[in-house]
């Protein structure tokens, strides 16, 4: 592309950019748009009106003043004793030299013989000043030579090609024997050439004078638009600003009110809407905050006696073989208990570390695929007693990343139990795939599966699809809440589908660097069971050893 269009194409976009993200651009520019087109259209109503006045007078001027000159200019060539050609050369001579001084200096006279006269003069055409013959036309001459009375016809003067008009009529000469046998007696035409340089030149002058009121008016429009809905938008623009600061947490922030219209009245409101808002976000806070150091506080308060109750479970739990059978029984299911409080005491640890901002970080380079496979092999005994088959799929040749390996666990275990939980028998899918950018795992289950509305409150805490249905692995439904801040702090996200019926999928995304993840995912979150061997090689967990 040429430089100089380049650059217009580029003002172009920032003009367009500049009007749709700016209102008094908008407005301004509207309004002057409209503003011109009626000065535009007013000021050629009024120029076609005053020109079509100047030229009407001009023509009704001008055809009473030759038809009055035409009249003389027959009755002196009534009274002419013209006898001989050279007397009648001499007598339209004189009547051009008369009708020229009569009409002074902005009118031209041509006479000039008809066609159909056969005389012998010498002389066809006389004109005053010279060249004004020229500025005849063929149309012209054929009209008067029609016999028509009185013609007229607008025409470029000749020899500047200014404007004018000519009118033509037709007069007969003949000798003062008073016959029309006579070698030089006949029809005459003659042609009455007017400059209207002075019309023009006061139509140019109302023109200019025109424009420039209009240029004037489209300058105070143009300022008077733009102050008035300067007055409109900049309090628009500064409810926008404070709006801007309260969506960034300044509570405080508030618009000045000033006056008693309706932007004030706007103000105002804003700013009660603003304090309530306030008010609601602090009540808010401060109810979470206790929440949250209630949870913490009793979590850590919990951590004392279950120490002792454990201890005393533990040896209870050794000693069951001397137990009575009933007894026996009961120390196993105080152990199993206890071991399921102890989760959900540690799980509520971990949330209120998280809201705290106080979770701890350990990035180090890990093989993700030797990661889920570890913790997936961990799995298989509790999917052999629930006959469920657990499948791997390596998709990745490099899949390593620097992440916290302890928080990585926790999400992979947590996202497979749940599968293994939901599979109802059918089989769970795991695959780990990635990209330069990112990597990503997916755990597939084709059991109960979930709603929509479910799969956008799963990640909920304290929420579980069924709450009444038998659970085969204890929970406080905070796994999977953990599970997804802990991909968060990795800079990752962690999302759920599911279809009634047909199952539930888990996508696990980690960026590998600094840059976060890409736009674009690098894997559907919805894999079918066919698509798993298209994706990646199936992983024999029963050749691994759990490390």
């Amino acid at each position: 592309m040429h430089p100089v269009t380049n650059a217009f194409v580029t003002a172009l976009r920032r003009l367009v950019r500049r009007w749709r993200r700016s209102m008094l651009v908008r407005v301004v520019t509207t309004s002057m748009a409209v503003g011109l087109v009626t000065l535009a259209g007013l000021g050629w109503f009024v120029t076609t009106e005053i020109r079509n006045g100047l030229v009407s007078a001009s023509v009704d001027r001008l055809l009473a003043e030759s038809a009055q000159d035409a009249l003389s200019t027959q009755a002196r060539a009534d009274a002419a004793s013209a006898q001989t050609p050279a007397e009648l050369q001499e007598l339209i001579y004189g009547l051009v030299a008369s009708l020229r001084d009569v009409g002074g200096e902005s009118r031209g006279v041509v006479i000039q013989r008809h066609p159909g006269n056969d005389s012998r003069l010498p002389v066809t055409s006389v004109a005053a000043p010279a060249g004004s013959e020229n500025s005849i036309s063929d149309e012209m001459r054929t009209a008067v030579q029609a016999g028509a009375a009185q013609s007229w016809q607008f025409v470029s003067v000749a020899p500047d090609g200014g404007p004018g008009a000519v009118v033509g009529a037709t007069i007969t000469i003949e000798d003062s024997t008073g016959t029309s046998e006579s070698d030089f007696s006949g029809l005459y035409e003659i042609y009455f050439v007017y400059s209207l340089e002075s019309e023009q030149a006061t139509l140019d002058v109302i023109q200019r004078v025109l424009a420039l009121g209009a240029l004037v008016i489209a300058g105070f429009v143009i300022f008077l638009t733009w102050w008035v809905a300067r007055q409109a938008v900049q309090p628009v623009r500064q409810a926008a600003r404070v709006a801007s600061r309260v969506a960034e947490g300044v509570l405080e922030a508030r618009m000045p009110v000033r006056g008693y219209d309706e932007m004030s009245t706007l103000a105002t409101t804003f700013n009660e809407m603003t304090e309530s808002l306030q008010d609601q976000i602090t009540r808010m806070e401060d109810l979470s905050r206790l929440q949250r150091r209630f949870v913490a506080d009793v979590s850590h308060e919990l951590r004392t006696p279950l120490t002792t109750v454990r201890m005393a479970s533990d040896v209870l739990f050794e000693s069951r073989q001397v137990f009575p059978g009933e007894a026996a029984r009961s120390a196993e299911l105080l152990n199993t208990q206890l071991d399921r409080f102890e989760s959900m005491l540690a799980d509520l640890l971990e949330i209120s570390r998280i809201d705290a901002g106080a979770a701890h970080m350990e990035f180090d380079a890990t093989d993700l695929t030797s990661l889920v496979r570890d913790e997936v092999v961990s799995m298989l005994p509790l999917a052999e007693d629930m006959d469920v088959e657990l499948r791997l799929w390596g998709g990745a040749d490099d899949s390593t990343a620097h992440v916290d390996q302890g928080r990585v666990r926790r999400i992979i275990r947590n996202l497979v139990a749940n599968a293994l939980e939901h599979a109802n028998g059918q089989g769970v899918d795991i695959l780990v795939t990635g990209t330069s950018a990112a990597l990503a795992v997916v755990v597939r289950d084709y059991g109960q599966g979930l709603t929509a509305g479910q799969a956008e409150r799963v990640f909920d805490r304290f929420w579980r699809a069924d709450p009444s249905r038998r659970r085969t692995m204890g929970g406080t439904g905070l796994g999977l809440a953990i599970a997804r801040e802990d991909a968060q702090l990795h800079g990752g996200a962690l999302e759920a589908w599911g279809e009634e019926g047909k199952g539930a999928s888990f996508r696990l995304m980690v960026p590998r660097g600094a840059k976060g993840l890409p736009r674009a995912p690098i894997i559907p979150v919805v894999l079918e069971r066919d698509d798993f061997p298209a994706q990646g090689s199936l992983v024999d967990l029963h050749a691994v050893e759990v490390q």
